[in-house]
């Protein structure tokens, strides 16, 4: 009886230790399968876009001095509100597909691809830190008084960019008549973005708040240097969103709609703004330059 008694005992030792054994060699398999699971990664795309990415910014011939007829410096400012700019302007938020003319330039900086500077005549280089401040996107520390009164707390504030306030673009041109190739030749030479903002100029008083549009010019790029960068940068292209459009191909083929703030001339580079009346009168006197310009090629060309 005793025998029988342990025979039974050891019978189910032996059969709770092969269920365990069994159990556990499942699990293990079914640990191991989902290990070796890969998941696709979610294409957003039918169609893989990768021209743009492996492109190289269009080549533009060189111009000796003794072929330039004729050279005319202008300043010009793309204002991204009219429609023909959207797609400079869109998105104002960061997205993975899509970015920005504003974000692929803030983009390159980051990664030192591209030189900001301070001035026009890119002279001062800033660092991508300042870049971030003059955009008022710099990390700040909160200091807040606890109610207890028992001290201070110190909060951290990590910064973001507004891209909607980036809405304005200042392009410096320079004009040339190329005997050589018998054409109008137009060479970007730098880009500015600019920061129209609001700002409460009341000092404090909710009485009397009052907000001011400011707008403040954040930085120079030198063109044919940030050309790198647009060149590999798909841009939205609502007509056909498979055309392969770079940034680089908006500004080589004018694909922007803007107007003239200024022209070189001898009074120290004055802006139209300085010897006419904002409105009407300013964009008059911006396409009569625009038409001078244009007519000074065909009056050379004319025997």
């Amino acid at each position: 009886m005793k025998k029988c008694m342990i025979f039974k005992v050891l019978f189910a030792l032996l059969f709770s230790y092969v269920s365990y054994a069994q159990t556990e060699e499942q699990e293990q398999q079914e640990q191991q399968a989902e290990e070796e699971v890969k998941f696709m990664t979610p294409q957003l795309s039918i169609v893989k876009k990768s021209i743009v990415k492996d492109k190289e910014p269009i080549e533009y011939a060189e111009i000796l001095e003794e072929n330039a007829l004729w050279v005319q410096v202008v300043w010009r400012r793309i204002d991204c509100r009219e429609r023909m700019n959207y797609h400079l302007y869109y998105p104002t938020e960061d997205l993975s597909t899509r970015r920005s003319l504003a974000q692929t330039l803030i983009d390159g900086i980051r990664a030192k691809k591209i030189q900001a500077y301070d001035d026009e005549e890119m002279q001062i280089p800033l660092s991508s830190a300042q870049v971030l401040k003059k955009l008022g996107a710099e990390d700040k520390e909160i200091i807040q008084e606890k109610i207890d009164g028992s001290g201070d707390t110190v909060i951290h504030q990590k910064g973001y960019v507004k891209w909607n306030e980036v809405r304005e673009f200042m392009l410096k041109e320079e004009w040339i008549i190329d005997k050589k190739h018998g054409r109008l030749d137009v060479r970007i030479l730098g880009m500015c973005p600019i920061r129209v903002y609001k700002k409460d100029m009341s000092g404090g008083s909710e009485e009397s708040s009052v907000e001011s549009e400011l707008r403040n010019a954040l930085f120079w790029v030198y063109f044919p240097e940030a050309r790198r960068v647009l060149a590999n940068t798909i841009c939205y292209n609502g007509k056909n969103q498979i055309a392969n459009l770079s940034f680089d191909d908006v500004f080589h083929k004018r694909y922007f709609s803007s107007y003239i703030e200024k022209m070189s001339n001898e009074i120290n580079d004055r802006e139209i703004r300085e010897y006419t009346r904002n409105g009407l009168e300013a964009l008059l006197e911006s396409e009569r330059i625009k038409r001078f310009l244009l007519e000074t090629e065909s009056d050379l060309w004319s025997y």
